[in-house]
């Protein structure tokens, strides 16, 4: 006759169990309800209903299915049912389990998650560099490692030759890491989430980076741009000339085409798309940032075309404005330190009020509640601030082209003045 433990089928008064609230704010591990029911909790947060019975002196545990579909009652009702049944003699057994997923390696999860994620990167260079950079100094190390074997320690050590040699790439590096296991979690290849907080820890601690992007002193430039307007007319020269006097980032100058500038009224519209934080941005040009401009039309080739380009179709390299830094003898100085010169020129110089000069640098306000509040783009405090620093930039430099674009602008401010007076 077929044996079954004392637990299974006793009638007796049942003691209190798990109520409600303790199912719903149970920690990890495993909760009695009472006879043999149990609430397991792992260290990912899933729940899941458990009876564990002996049945012929074997003991079984049966799940019963997640907490998240099946409530305390429930389970205790489907408890009971289960036990009536073993009494019965009849075969009880857990649902079969899913077939459990292929495991690929590091690298092959790696690669999966890079064609995942991809697809939402504008930035190529960042697509390419993300998975280049796991190749070079991840892949030699655990790349052929099962992704769900992979650890703190191994991240630790593949990262430790690189961690105080290229502090940039290295912490990267372990981002992108953390992204992959975070990723092969969701795909159902790792059982519990990524945990890489451990292995900072395990590294020495990486030396400040206070020089990120080396900048020229805000008193030099002007004197630079001397030196600069000295050499002979290039698209490179010219580049260079017009991101320093709009403060914009490089990569919105060597790509600014025709159709986005409006000369008579000294603005400059730059789309969404080309502007790092995604929101077009709206540039006052100065006297001097319009006198670039009119000298590059006549040399255009299209009138829809790229400014800054010898063909008016293909852009500059990110490395042209810096080799003319470095034709001048500036080995270190960077094009994007320019943005810092004119920051520290604002603050020391001007009495402009920082979220002026952050709005004209197309900076995003690191507070979301007062960002969603300040709708307003200060653009005629901007156009006052671009204009004075222009005039800072030209230290009475003027030419010709210049001085045609500045009587336009003193009429254009003198016709706004006008207009305020006429509305009073």
């Amino acid at each position: 006759m077929r044996s079954v433990g004392p637990n299974v089928g006793r009638r007796s008064c049942r003691m209190p169990g798990l109520t409600a609230l303790q199912v719903k704010h149970a920690k990890s591990g495993r909760h009695a309800d009472g006879r043999g029911l149990y609430l397991v909790v792992r260290d990912s947060g899933s729940r899941a209903w458990v009876l564990r019975t002996q049945v012929d002196g074997k003991r079984r545990d049966l799940g019963l299915g997640s907490a998240s579909r099946l409530s305390l009652a429930e389970a205790r009702t489907k408890a009971a049912d289960l036990r009536a049944r073993l009494l019965r003699g009849e075969e009880v057994g857990a649902k079969p389990a899913l077939p459990q997923p292929t495991v690929p390696t590091f690298a092959e999860a790696a690669r999966a998650c890079h064609k995942a994620l991809k697809g939402g990167w504008a930035n190529k260079r960042h697509s390419d560099s993300w998975l280049s950079s796991l190749e070079n100094h991840i892949f030699p190390a655990f790349g052929s490692v099962s992704v769900d074997a992979v650890n703190s320690v191994m991240a630790r050590d593949a990262l430790a030759p690189i961690w105080l040699t290229i502090p940039e790439t290295a912490r990267r590096v372990l981002q992108r890491i953390g992204t992959v296991l975070d990723y092969a979690h969701i795909a159902g290849w790792c059982p519990h989430e990524a945990a890489l907080r451990s292995v900072r820890k395990g590294l020495p601690r990486q030396p400040a980076d206070t020089n990120h992007f080396v900048a020229m002193s805000y008193a030099e430039v002007p004197g630079f741009i001397e030196r600069l307007g000295a050499l002979p007319a290039a698209a490179g020269r010219d580049a260079l000339l017009f991101t320093i006097c709009t403060a914009v980032r490089s990569g919105e100058t060597r790509l600014a085409v025709w159709p986005e500038f409006d000369l008579e009224n000294g603005v400059w519209s730059i789309p969404a798309a080309r502007m790092k934080m995604k929101k077009a941005h709206v540039v006052p040009l100065s006297v001097q940032a319009v006198a670039i401009l009119r000298r590059r039309w006549p040399l255009r080739t299209d009138d829809n075309g790229l400014v800054f380009s010898n063909t008016g179709e293909k852009p500059l390299s990110d490395m042209t404005m810096t080799k003319v830094l470095r034709d001048l003898g500036l080995e270190k100085i960077t094009v994007h330190g320019f943005r810092s010169a004119f920051t520290d020129w604002a603050a020391e110089q001007t009495d402009f009020p920082k979220e002026v000069v952050d709005k004209a640098l197309a900076h995003q306000l690191p507070d979301r509640v007062e960002a969603a509040y300040r709708r307003t783009n200060f653009f005629e405090r901007r156009r006052r601030l671009m204009d004075s620093w222009g005039r800072y930039l030209a230290q009475d430099r003027v030419t010709p082209v210049a001085l045609h674009a500045q009587r336009q602008a003193q009429e254009r401010d003198g016709c706004q003045r006008q207009q305020g007076r006429d509305a009073l």
